[in-house]
């Protein structure tokens, strides 16, 4: 899917959006709102997308990666969120892929990049190449998961978060996954039981959501990058700098928004 050029996004009749950057765009191309759209900024938790998006291009759904203590001490010493993974459990890539994406595990973003890289810094070179390759210019990673350090994990712009999302949208396995209210793990002999449950409120509130993923530091602010289905568009947008409540219903009114302005057209 490739990004129009035509704009409404001024329109008279747009809802009024308090994010310092926002974009949203529909699958025919058309622009409907942008606001600070390419400036640069730190962007949370959306950077596990792209950790999703490098994981689902080379793993094996049913590969089991083993919990290190490492993993864990990871997310608990940077105080980020966590899916409550625990040393020697050993999880299948689908099963941390929903532990990634829904409570926004930093302990599961690392145990994947550990094992895909292998190793961290390999699985951050991969993420830039991959960002490169798509044709993102103005997003670089510094971690698989968005936390702080070093140097804010990065930056991206609304631009480029929407067509990663686009991309990223293109896997059933991702969509199914940002769909999902909620993910149950039944216990075994590999692990313990887990219930992860997605931080996405725009799921419960909107008809035709697809998805996709929260994100919050003190630097990057409230995120959210949404999707849903509109009078027949799939309609991708992007508020980043936001407020934690604001945010989704700003994103609901913006999937409105583009989808009446798509019948239109």
């Amino acid at each position: 899917m490739l990004l129009g050029v035509s704009s409404p996004a001024m329109a008279a009749d747009a809802p009024a959006v308090g994010a310092s950057e926002a974009y949203v765009v529909d699958s025919a191309g058309t622009i409907h709102f942008g606001k600070r759209e390419t400036r640069r900024v730190p962007v949370a938790s959306l950077v596990k997308i792209m950790t999703a998006y490098v994981v689902l291009r080379e793993a094996s759904l049913s590969d089991t990666i083993t919990i290190t203590a490492t993993d864990v001490k990871y997310a608990a010493r940077g105080g980020a969120a966590t899916a409550g993974l625990k040393k020697g459990e050993r999880l299948t890539t689908r099963d941390l892929l929903y532990a990634l994406m829904l409570p926004s595990g930093a302990d599961a973003a690392n145990a994947l990049a550990r094992h895909y890289g292998p190793g961290k810094t390999a699985f951050i070179a991969k993420m830039n190449r991959t960002a490169q390759a798509m044709g993102l210019a103005d997003t670089r990673y510094t971690n698989p998961d968005g936390m702080p350090t070093p140097a804010k994990g990065g930056y991206s712009t609304a631009v480029d978060q929407v067509k990663l999302a686009q991309r990223a949208l293109a896997s059933d396995t991702f969509t199914a996954v940002v769909g999902s209210k909620v993910h149950k793990v039944t216990k075994t002999a590999l692990h313990r039981a887990h219930t992860w449950r997605n931080t996405n409120k725009l799921l419960g509130r909107a008809d035709g959501v697809l998805g996709v993923k929260t994100g919050y530091t003190n630097a990057a602010g409230y995120c959210l990058l949404f999707a849903g289905e509109r009078n027949g568009q799939r309609i991708v947008g992007v508020l980043l700098g936001d407020r934690n409540e604001r945010r989704f219903g700003t994103a609901e009114q913006l999937l409105d928004y583009a989808g009446e302005q798509s019948a239109l057209s």
